[in-house]
């Protein structure tokens, strides 16, 4: 079972299709191997093969993945007031949340952005180069932290932050003002302004985000509305 689970988790972290030969690499797995849970997770319905011999999720996965209270909970919660600042902003709008040491995106909304970026709903991505990673990164455990730095910080984009002790400063910001802005950090042409998400118990359970062209001279007027919308949700969790 665990090999199965293998060939699954190498569809995370932004491969949401892939080739028999890219799976067994990912995973270290013998071909046959490979090529045995494929059928079985296929037939199954927790994968799909497409026309072009390449593989991805497949929809009873999905479905089963809905049923997953925490997340679902609150999606439903978010998303009015993430519809309310996709009206105000016209951008990407997005709802994440920590996975382990990844951020993991759990909504996102777009109308006619400004701005293409890569996300989408159920990717991981490394949470010390996004603006809503950062925001959960500050709130997140020390060891959390000291498990990323210890992998080194790879770099995506011209802004990533990739020097750990920028790092720990850039959090303690965060920390302090409430929000966190970003700038070519996880795609080239893309900012962000980030805001955190609390709980019943006031620890930050998801962070909020707008996304927009990184030409865009000044963030700050997307400050208080990435935050209003934040708060709307905090407070609803907490009602």
């Amino acid at each position: 079972m665990s090999r199965a689970f293998a060939v699954l988790d190498s569809f995370l972290s932004g491969r949401p299709e892939q080739t028999h030969g890219e799976i067994t690499r990912a995973t270290g797995l013998a071909p046959a191997t490979v090529h045995r849970l494929l059928a079985e997770l296929t037939g199954w319905g927790a994968l799909e093969r497409t026309g072009r011999g390449r593989y991805r999720i497949g929809l009873r996965l999905w479905q089963l993945g809905a049923q997953a209270p925490g997340g679902r909970e609150l999606r439903d919660v978010a998303l009015p007031f993430l519809q309310d600042l996709l009206q105000v902003t016209h951008e990407v709008v997005h709802l994440v949340v920590l996975d382990g040491d990844r951020a993991l995106y759990l909504e996102k909304l777009e109308a006619h952005p400004d701005v293409v970026v890569t996300s989408r709903v159920g990717l991981r991505l490394p949470l010390h180069a996004a603006g809503p990673g950062k925001v959960l990164l500050a709130h997140a455990p020390p060891e959390c932290l000291e498990k990323i730095l210890s992998g080194g910080l790879e770099r995506r984009a011209s802004g990533t932050i990739t020097d750990p002790a920028r790092l720990r400063q850039v959090l303690a910001e965060v920390r302090l003002q409430g929000f966190c802005i970003s700038r070519n950090e996880m795609t080239e042409g893309a900012s962000s302004v980030a805001a955190p998400v609390r709980g019943p118990g006031d620890q930050v359970v998801a962070a909020i985000s707008v996304v927009v062209p990184s030409c865009t001279p000044n963030l700050s007027p997307l400050v208080p509305v990435v935050r209003m919308a934040a708060l709307g949700v905090t407070r609803a969790l907490q009602g």
